[in-house]
């Protein structure tokens, strides 16, 4: 069967999922370097086989690549000094530990010259383990606790990124009560819009995060909470002010949204150090560079990404007659998620029709649409939401192939479902897959490095997955899987 005849048999396909030519092929931006299939068609990673690995750890289980993390990381890293040398002598990279977070990456993000972006005292504790100098890190959070800032304060951090005015209030008497300084960024909503899921959009006024940059005409001052955080972190004796912050979003492939917010964050960097003769030497235009989750996604190597952004911050410093503050940037995801493919066992298979519009009909002006019955797949795996909640938080695609084995099957649109009790439970909502795909098979849904292993659970009382870093031949556990035992250590019985 022809793939145009596959896609006329095949409505539920959303329209950008092409049948694939051949199904044993790899996309590359979806993939770590080092993944490949062996001579017997069964992928592996540095020459190491999916079936050794499951053999050894078990499924579900979150597989790294170390050395393409560490290439992600440097690529940023060096891109950005590159563009921005002639501009304010290079960047600071803050890795985003939010995306994923474990003593051995944040060495590695040590190791190759980045800082690290930490969200809570957990976080900061996998730092401090780790043993990064506090310099190097930042806090963000939009509720801190005082313990939080106390630890910031203890730990003597680079950069505690703050939320809101109450916030600031509280920073600046813990830090005075203790006869410290905090070093203080403000977190702005520059108001721009990003082309991603209302629910990972950070820079518009009506969510949580940060200090609008809107004019409050209710307030008698009839000044921004932005302004008011800056007016009122130059007051406080416990607060010394390094600049302005902002993060737009996630999965963001076009630069036109980090433009506009560098070049508001800019105009009000120069407006602020006139009005209140200060100097404000940093600024942070924050992360959200997007990766390949399907064939369609084109995300933009690091070094265009600093390009583009050198260009308008060279801009609009020369347009302000100001000097550049000194930029950071919080790349995550556009790090780990791609190093990483997470390994799936195949369970139990079914198929169900279901009625969808027969091909020529829909659409034709002065007709209803003539519903036909066509066959959907379901192919359930020994994991779900409780190692990756992002497709029922979100509705965010990934795709799957099969791993432990080549197939000369055709392709059958399927869907790959977890085994959790909820029908929202889909790890990959449409994808072809071999129609000879069957139980013990192993499959390999790629891109699964950033969100996934942090945002994972015990539903069901599934045991979280470990995590396995492979590098010039060899895996080892960077964090183990979760046991029943574990599980049960904290249950305090009757």
């Amino acid at each position: 069967m022809t793939a145009h005849a596959l896609n006329q048999s095949s409505p539920l396909a959303p329209d950008w999922l092409a049948v694939p030519s051949d199904l044993n092929a790899l996309h590359p931006p979806m993939w770590a370097a080092g993944v490949e299939r062996n001579d017997d068609g069964e992928l592996a990673l540095d020459g190491i086989p999916v079936s050794t690995l499951k053999e050894q750890f078990g499924t579900p289980l979150f597989v790294m690549s170390e050395a393409d993390f560490r290439a992600r990381a440097r690529a940023f890293k060096d891109a950005f000094d590159e563009a921005f040398a002639d501009i304010c002598g290079g960047v600071d990279v803050y890795y985003a530990g939010k995306s994923f977070l474990c003593t051995a990456v944040a060495t590695w993000v040590a190791e190759e010259g980045l800082r690290l972006d930490t969200c809570s005292g957990g976080e900061l504790a996998v730092a401090a383990r780790a043993g990064i100098d506090g310099a190097n890190l930042g806090l963000h959070g939009n509720n801190k606790s005082d313990a939080e800032i106390a630890r910031a304060l203890d730990m003597k951090l680079g950069r505690i990124v703050v939320d809101s005015l109450d916030e600031l209030e509280r920073v600046a008497k813990i830090a005075s009560g203790r006869g410290e300084t905090a070093k203080v960024m403000l977190r702005l909503t520059p108001g721009v819009h990003a082309h991603t899921h209302e629910f990972i959009a950070t820079a518009h006024e009506d969510q949580k995060f940060g200090l609008s940059m809107a004019e409050d005409s209710t307030e008698q001052s009839g000044l921004s909470a932005a302004e008011e955080a800056v007016a009122a972190a130059t007051s406080y004796p416990g607060i010394e002010l390094l600049g302005l912050h902002c993060h737009i979003g996630s999965q963001i492939f076009e630069p036109d949204g980090f433009a506009l917010a560098a070049v508001k964050l800019l105009g009000f960097l120069a407006e602020m150090q006139q009005k209140y003769s200060i100097q404000l030497p940093e600024l942070d235009l924050g992360g959200g560079y997007g990766i390949a989750y399907t064939p369609v996604d084109t995300p933009r190597p690091a070094a265009e990404i600093a390009q583009a952004m050198a260009a308008v911050v060279r801009s609009k410093c020369a347009e302000l007659g100001i000097s550049a503050p000194r930029i950071s940037i919080e790349p995550g995801r556009a790090i780990v998620g791609s190093s990483t493919f997470t390994l799936y066992e195949v369970g139990t298979l079914k198929t169900v029709r279901v009625d969808a519009p027969a091909a020529g009909t829909a659409g034709t002006a002065g007709e209803q649409p003539k519903n036909v019955t066509h066959p959907r797949r379901y192919v359930s795996v020994d994991g779900g939401m409780s190692d990756n909640a992002r497709p029922v938080l979100y509705d965010a695609d990934y795709s799957a192939i099969l791993a432990s084995r080549a197939s000369a099957a055709a392709p059958q649109l399927s869907r790959v479902v977890g085994k959790h009790c909820e029908s929202g439970d889909i790890v990959v909502r449409d994808v072809y897959l071999p129609e000879d795909v069957a139980a013990g098979d192993l499959l390999a849904v790629p891109g699964t490095g950033a969100y996934c292993w942090a945002l994972s659970s015990n539903y069901n009382y599934l045991a979280r997955p470990g995590v396995v870093a492979v590098r010039g031949g060899a895996a080892r556990l960077i964090v183990r899987g979760e046991t029943e035992e574990d599980l049960l250590n904290r249950d305090m019985g009757a």
